[in-house]
């Protein structure tokens, strides 16, 4: 089981206790254990292999490392289980709502009995959350925005989340025997924000072994149908999986189908219709004789178009691009040379300056940007500008005894509600890079929110707009934001624009990073880690670039550290 998945685990259990009032010791316990274990730089699988005391690890006991052991040998915990049984479902699901953690979840089941989503909206439209010790009308109008956000958005997951269990799944099935084939389709595919179930295709000699071997997988919670060649199952993370089996020479058709958009598909089924083809998930057929289907790049060529990465599938341009030879060379992850945003134990950082470089460093950056937080995030211990001013000597100092890595003093310094910076601009203009950003008062109205972003966008200290709308996926809504005004100042002015690859906000979204892009906007791709293994995101930002549709040269980090230093040279202000 790959780490993410025991540390998400041993997250659910802390929760669960904490619902249920147990020790506060012992709940922090298992979150020190899931941060510990996502943190790990190797996998748990290995560690035990190779016979690791886990108790060496940094906060975990001998009753700890004999859970964790337990969770990646037989795949499930049975205490987990057994809290599972005993937390009523609906009120593990009130987690999702923004907002609501454990200790308010527990308060909203044992005082007020709320079992269910419906159960909470009534608690709180009636008026009995807000008379609840430390809730209030402001949390219970809050609860109820979070819930009108869970209801437009339907239950989904974070890419990161799926593509572990989807990528987990589609390696433990191939190796069944007789197995010939086995890929992730789908939205997971497509590396949308979120997905909503699973989707795996496979060709298989055997496929009562095949959908036994998942039935029985230590990531299947239940099997909830299966016939001849499609089996449905729900995982333990709660997400849906279809699998279905195919013959060989439909393998392609039905890739191409089930990874979808639905949108993508229909301008497929035209195209084909207007050969006197018709093409469906087992492949392309001229009136009752197939003629192709064994793969995707067959399927497309029988309509005359070369094959179209699956993140382009959303039929927002790309048939047009296919039809002229313009599809774009989509940038990778390989292609990222440098990483523009991150933190360290200066702020809410837990690795120092040098942990920080030389863990880009093994992950083949040439150069990064430290950015902690500046004075208005007072969680994160922002910094003012003395310390902010030492923090860079300190920089400094150890960048001279690094080799093989650039490291710059950066800032990520907050756009204050009244729309003026965090620090003074005689303080920025002592940095190498300064990313601007969005953190409270993202419910401002537009005009506000506009006047703030302009004012980042002139000044001319800052480099880059951060992580634009300040949204979090599933759990907070982005500032309102008029896009036309907004890029068409950053277009003017020079001001680059990221990409944050965190999965819970991947923000600029791929609209509006394909709608930078046609202006001309430098992109930078940045990871926001808070930790040696916060680099590993960064896959998930060239995801949603390659949705947008960039190529490694709309993105600046991707220039080797001369070309970087020159280019951010001639947009910084001189004298």
């Amino acid at each position: 089981m790959q780490n993410a998945i025991v540390a998400a685990q041993l997250t659910e259990y802390a929760d669960l206790l904490e619902i249920q009032g147990a020790n506060s010791f012992r709940v922090r316990a298992y979150r020190n254990a899931a941060r510990t274990v996502e943190n790990l730089s190797s996998g748990l699988e290995t560690l035990i292999a190779e016979g690791a005391d886990l108790t060496e690890l940094e906060g975990i006991g001998k009753d700890l490392a004999e859970k964790i052991v337990t969770l990646v040998t037989i795949g499930e915990l049975p205490a987990l289980t057994e809290l599972r049984e005993q937390v009523p479902t609906g009120v593990h699901e009130m987690l999702r709502v923004p907002g609501l953690g454990p200790k308010k979840v527990a308060t909203l089941f044992h005082d007020l009995n709320v079992r269910t989503l419906d159960d909470l909206r009534v608690a709180a439209e009636s008026g009995k959350v807000a008379e609840l010790k430390g809730f209030g009308k402001k949390t219970a109008q809050s609860i109820l925005e979070g819930l009108a956000l869970l209801d437009q958005q339907g239950k989904r997951y974070f890419i990161s989340a799926a593509r572990d269990v989807a990528e987990a799944l589609e390696h433990d099935l191939s190796q069944v025997p007789g197995t010939h084939q086995v890929a992730v389709a789908g939205s997971c595919r497509r590396r949308r924000e979120t997905c909503g179930d699973l989707d795996l295709l496979a060709v298989a000699d055997d496929e009562t072994a095949l959908m036994d071997r998942l039935a029985a997988h230590p990531l299947t919670e239940k099997v909830l149908a299966r016939g001849e060649t499609k089996q449905r199952v729900r995982l333990r993370n709660g997400m849906e999986l279809d699998l279905r089996v195919v013959p060989s020479g439909s393998f392609g058709a039905a890739m191409q189908y089930f990874t979808g958009s639905k949108e993508h598909n229909i301008v497929v089924r035209r195209m084909a219709q207007q050969r006197d083809l018709k093409i469906n998930e087992y492949g392309v057929f001229r009136d009752d004789v197939q003629i192709a289907g064994a793969t995707e790049e067959d399927v497309y060529a029988a309509i005359g178009l070369p094959w179209i990465p699956p993140e382009l599938r959303e039929n927002r341009g790309e048939f047009a691009l296919a039809e002229s030879g313009r599809l774009p060379r989509l940038i990778e992850r390989a292609d990222l040379q440098g990483d523009l945003h991150m933190h360290t134990t200066a702020t809410d950082g837990t690795a120092s300056i040098a942990e920080m470089a030389n863990a880009a460093k093994e992950r083949g950056l040439k150069y990064i940007a430290i950015t902690d937080h500046s004075k208005r995030v007072t969680m994160a211990n922002g910094l003012d500008a003395d310390r902010l001013l030492a923090h860079w000597q300190e920089i400094e100092r150890i960048s001279r005894g690094l080799t093989g890595i650039h490291v710059l003093r950066g800032i990520e310094c907050d756009i204050l509600e009244d729309g003026s910076l965090d620090l003074e601009d005689h303080v920025l203009a002592e940095a190498d890079w300064v990313i601007a950003v969005l953190h409270y008062g993202l419910k401002q109205p537009r005009d506000q929110i506009m006047k703030r972003l302009l004012n980042a966008i002139r000044n001319p200290h800052v480099d880059a707009i951060g992580h634009p709308t300040g949204r979090m996926i599933n759990h907070r809504a982005g500032a309102d934001i008029d896009f036309d005004t907004f890029l068409k100042a950053a277009a003017d002015h020079g001001t680059w624009l990221e990409i944050n690859a965190n999965p819970a906000r991947l923000d600029l979204d791929d609209v509006h990073a394909a709608a930078a892009r046609d202006l001309e906007i430098p992109i930078v791709i940045d990871s926001d880690a808070h930790s040696v293994n916060g680099f590993d995101v960064l896959e998930y930002g060239v995801d949603q670039a390659r949705r947008a549709g960039l190529r490694s040269e709309d993105v600046v980090n991707t220039l080797p550290w001369p070309d970087f230093w020159e280019r951010l040279q001639r947009r910084q202000p001189t004298g």
